[in-house]
């Protein structure tokens, strides 16, 4: 099982995720992706989302056999090109946390925005980050710990606490990519014949319910799950309610004959 992570994040977002997964004795690997967390940063500002398809390609031929993905946002964007662009067949199963190809144009815009907006001068400490973050997301409570927030961010050379992924990534996620390419990727989904379950937060700014169900009927064998209370970030804002339909679509696979 990989667990790839959405963008402005790091392998930290599955904590809850990849234990429960771990309990119920799948062997998990959640990973940082290029640029975030302790990956290594692309010295070329190459974030394209087909570079991210060829990384988590990559890691799966390190493993034994074909590995079921999870991925939010970008991972999940990531694993549905590598499966039907890069490297088809590497994957046994592909769960989309809250993501689409059409996604929203205005959502995605909202979430860079907000990823770029404290990408110079940082944050003075947590309290200030959690602060901001609570600003974006109202409908979730602040935590109280802010330990898990330390995560996301890297203390600097001028004391100041930025987040954990590489400033670049922002502008190079959209380089290089056209039109023509992005319908040449929309025209390969029905060839993917692997099992594929949406999740997605019926609070979305990223997914619409249309965008949701028209993925969903272009595909010969998805699922989708619509989870009441959660934004774009599902996994965070209701886990339990994400981690009951993950884990049921996976144990269902389990047992097909």
């Amino acid at each position: 099982m990989i667990l790839a992570h959405g963008g402005g994040q790091t392998r930290h977002a599955w904590a809850k995720t990849a234990s429960a997964l771990a309990d119920r004795e799948w062997e998990v690997i959640a990973l940082d992706l290029r640029g975030h967390g302790d990956s290594g940063w692309s010295p070329t500002g190459d974030y394209r989302i087909h570079r991210f398809a060829e990384d988590l390609v990559d890691v799966v031929g390190t493993m034994p056999g074909r590995a079921a993905i999870i991925g939010a946002s970008l991972g999940g964007l990531a694993g549905l090109y590598a499966e039907a662009e890069v490297a088809p067949g590497s994957f046994s199963s592909i769960t989309l946390v809250d993501i689409v190809p059409s996604m929203d144009s205005d959502g995605a815009a909202k979430v860079m925005e907000f990823m770029g907006a404290h990408v110079a001068q940082g944050f003075g400490s947590l309290e200030e980050a959690a602060a901001v973050i609570a600003a974006y997301l109202p409908h979730r409570p602040r935590p109280k710990d802010l330990s898990g927030l330390a995560k996301n961010l890297r203390q600097c050379d001028d004391g100041r606490l930025r987040w954990h992924w590489d400033p670049g990534f922002v502008s190079g996620v959209h380089r290089g990519r056209t039109a023509q390419d992005t319908d040449a990727f929309q025209a390969r989904l029905p060839g993917l014949t692997l099992p594929v379950h949406l999740i997605r937060g019926r609070l979305s700014e990223l997914v619409s319910l249309e965008a949701a169900e028209n993925f969903v009927a272009l595909l010969p064998n998805a699922k989708f799950t619509d989870v009441a209370g959660a934004s774009h970030m599902v996994a965070g804002d209701r886990n339990d309610a994400f981690l009951n339909a993950a884990v049921e679509f996976l144990e269902s696979l389990d047992h097909q004959p």
